[in-house]
This record gives structure tokens, sequence and C-alpha cells, in this order.
């Protein structure tokens, strides 16, 4: 069978994601070329495993839901607009998470220990930021009034949700975007 690409991720619910495609339309005004996150795609990502051997998800979603059995459900704040690398060279758009970002890390290194002892995941190198991904640069054309754009929503909020499960997701890549399938769901607490 084929591998399925993989992810962990937590659902910001349709009140965040209201608010998020607002502002999306916001920054859309600028010009530049942006390839933007579609609303039923927006989701903040804990980990990507990649391609997954079909033998090795059920166990992936074991230790997901092992790890979220373990931690209380709380509350996130969805809030400030930001981009990687830098806000005077965006490649990727995001918005950040304020209150509640310890749990999300604290959930990311959790189920990030239990799939390194599986022996499927690989840890990146790079530090983990908690963050819903807004769209990606395609060009040049306007960065300079998207990153003017971006300063200025840097105290945007999207509000408060409570998290309450964390997804084992499947993602299809296709010309028109990304279609992502629910393989597990793991309920905190």
């Amino acid at each position: 069978m084929k591998p399925t690409r993989t992810f962990i991720a937590i659902e910001p619910g349709n009140a965040i994601r209201d608010r998020v495609v607002m502002l999306q339309e916001k920054l859309a005004k600028t010009g530049c070329d942006v390839r933007w996150a579609d609303y039923d795609t927006l989701h903040l990502t804990l980990l990507f495993l990649g391609e997954v051997d079909q033998r090795d998800l059920m166990n992936v979603c074991r230790a997901v839901s092992g790890v979220a059995a373990g931690a209380a459900p709380f509350a996130i704040t969805v809030e400030g607009a930001n981009a990687f690398p830098n806000i005077r060279r965006p490649k990727t758009l995001w918005v950040g998470v304020s209150a509640g970002a310890q749990d999300v890390c604290n959930l990311h290194d959790g189920i990030e220990t239990a799939l390194l002892q599986l022996g499927c995941y690989r840890r990146e190198e790079r530090a983990f930021t908690p963050h819903l991904t807004l769209g990606r640069v395609k060009g040049d054309a306007a960065i300079d009034d998207l990153s003017k754009a971006l300063t200025k929503t840097a105290a945007w909020t999207a509000g408060e949700t409570t998290v309450k499960e964390v997804l084992v997701m499947g993602s299809e890549l296709k010309s028109e975007g990304p279609v992502y399938t629910v393989l597990s769901r793991a309920k905190l607490g």
C-alpha cells in the first residue's frame, strides 16, 4: 500500500477560522502574490511526519491518543500576524498563539517524544513555534506593501478557543491545493 502523507494538528474552530479569513482578505488587498490557505484547511500543525507507511499509522494514532489522554483540555488565544523567515522577507504568512502557547508546546513535545520512540519521526532542526499558516508568498510583487500590512496587524487577534482534541491527518496534494482527511481523533484528558 502507498504511504500516507501525515501530520498531527489542532483544529482552531470556525469562529477563529472566520476571523483568520477576514485577515487574509485584508492582507490580499496589498496585491502581493500569495497562495492563501483555504478555510477548511486552516489548522495548527503540531508535527509533520511526511510519508508514513500504512503499517505504522495505527501505532502513530495510538501514540497520539496516549499523549492526548494525559493532557487536560486548555484554552489558546490566536493572535498576532507574522511571517517566516521574517516580516521584511515574508515567505510563509502566519498567526501565532499567545495564551496557551506553552500548553501547545508541551503537547507537541509529548507527541514528538512518543513518535521518536516509535521510530517513525525525525526531529526538526528548527524550534517549534505554535502557529496557523495563512498562506505562502509566491512572488516579490508588492512585498513591501505586504510587509507594512503585516507590521500593522501585529496586534490583530482572532480570539480564544478551547483545545479538546488532537487530530492525526492525512494529506493528499492536488493541483488545486491539499485535501485533508481525519485519520483519528485523540481526546484530551
